[in-house]
């Protein structure tokens, strides 16, 4: 029963969450997974000099984080070579798109996507009221070119568009998207969701000025930095556009251990390299696990591989489930026609041996199914 004294907006909300998590998976089929490849973590781990700093940090815990997370804003603008109020820090990309969406989206104010492309921008968009439109992927690939008309059509406040993608893996040179911001309507923000650019090729980053202020970038401490549990994301932008945040972040929002552990992890990129090269040698061997059972792993520039399951999502889906239900968690997308694949996480040996003896059992009895 819905409680009426809710806004009318929220009444109208289903109480859904856009991923369910793999705890809630291992519940439900009363075991833990033998292989945890379906939510791109980093299974490597993060920086050792993390885990040191946020260890010699955990006795005062007491304390409230930084408010301003000075000393992690330096080092990420030490990184960048930008000055720190370009740089906005909040609890996960998640926890940016949600105040970002706060700042620009009022009821029925028009919002651009890819269908398919990461829900949980879609849920901050309906929970603000906004309007979401949508446009198909082209070939595996977020179209930018139809996004940017749609965005002309609909008189969209923001553009998403993730590069690399989630949840296909695919990518734009970062020269073409900077040369696509002409195209952007007049008042438009790009949401440009960088999560995955470390793990992709040179040249992917968009090498967009920092003062420009018609987009927005997005990275995370998350994916090839390994630190998803400290939930640390942050914004790239102009100053103007990063000092909107301050209106309506949560200032105390940022775990102080996690700052201090976010810090060290990007001061050693030493250790992002090593991650780098065993993301490489996971995506190669996940490939290679998919051709020899007869499958179609599409180029990846992310943490993650997705793979054609050479069938509908109906087929995708009970490959999946079988995975499941032999101790395998991974994904797939939700959206047709890129439902037909799986989306498999790099992850180390181990994990992948586990995945590769419980695929051939799960694609026999998705085929036996038909």
């Amino acid at each position: 029963m819905t409680d009426t004294r809710q806004t009318p907006l929220a009444q109208s909300l289903p109480a859904s969450v856009p991923f369910v998590g793999p705890e809630t998976h291992e519940r439900q089929r009363g075991a833990p997974f033998v292989a945890r490849l379906g939510a791109n973590e980093n299974l490597f781990g993060p920086s050792p000099k993390a885990i040191a700093a946020m260890a010699a940090s955990a006795a005062e815990i007491w304390k409230y984080g930084d408010a301003e997370s000075h000393e992690l804003r330096h080092a990420l603008a030490d990184l960048h070579g930008i000055a720190p109020d370009h740089i906005m820090v909040g609890e996960g990309i998640d926890g940016l798109l949600g105040y970002l969406v706060r700042l620009y989206v009022g009821a029925g104010d028009a919002v651009v996507t890819s269908l398919g492309a990461y829900p949980t921008f879609n849920y901050h968009v309906a929970g603000y009221g906004g309007v979401l439109h949508s446009v198909p992927y082209r070939d595996d690939h977020e179209d930018l070119s139809a996004l940017m008309a749609k965005a002309h059509e609909v008189g969209a406040k923001l553009v998403y568009f993730a590069n690399p993608d989630n949840p296909m893996g695919s990518w734009h040179r970062g020269a073409d998207i900077v040369a696509a911001l002409d195209n952007l309507p007049q008042g438009c923000l790009l949401v440009l969701d960088e999560a995955y650019v470390e793990c992709a090729p040179e040249g992917t980053a968009a090498p967009v000025e920092i003062t420009d202020p018609r987009v927005i970038r997005m990275r995370t401490l998350s994916k090839a930095y390994g630190m998803a549990g400290a939930r640390v994301g942050y914004a790239l932008g102009a100053a103007e556009v990063i000092a909107g945040f301050h209106k309506v972040r949560n200032h105390f929002g940022m775990n102080r251990c996690a700052q201090i552990g976010a810090t060290e992890a990007i001061k050693d990129q030493e250790w992002l390299a090593h991650i780098q090269r065993e993301i490489d040698i996971a995506r190669q061997d996940i490939a290679r696990i998919a051709r020899e059972n007869g499958l179609e792993p599409l180029p990846s520039a992310t943490n993650f591989v997705a793979i054609d399951c050479g069938q509908d999502g109906e087929f995708a889906k009970a490959v999946l489930a079988h995975l499941v239900a032999a101790g395998i968690f991974v994904r797939m997308p939700f959206a047709a026609p890129q439902n037909r694949c799986i989306r498999v996480s790099c992850g180390p040996e181990a994990e992948r041996a586990a995945f590769a003896a419980a695929l051939p059992e799960a694609l026999a009895a998705a085929k036996s199914a038909i």
